[in-house]
């Protein structure tokens, strides 16, 4: 994305995770919501920001809120959110 098109508000999402997570391409996603796979690989590497009708459709392939796929913030690691330590009883 050129400097001038750079959002100040980056948009994060777990895309990749996701895709991973079901053993699914580029491609495979692309063809679902049928845009192109670079458009998949721009939307991974933070180089381009969904519209709110592609996020909604990436979304509705993964069965997940929006909350839980983009972010205005970093998502935490899955595992940090997975495996937090407990918490000694006193």
């Amino acid at each position: 994305m050129s400097p001038r098109k750079q959002s100040k508000s980056p948009i994060f999402n777990r895309v990749r995770v996701l895709r991973a997570e079901r053993d699914m391409s580029r491609a495979q996603l692309a063809e679902l919501i049928n845009v192109n796979p670079q458009t998949i690989g721009a939307l991974e590497r933070g180089d381009h920001s969904p519209s709110l009708d592609l996020a909604l459709r990436i979304c509705e392939t993964f069965g997940l809120p929006v909350e839980a796929v983009f972010s205005r913030t970093e998502f935490n690691p899955m595992s940090a959110e997975l495996y937090q330590p407990t918490q000694e009883m006193t």
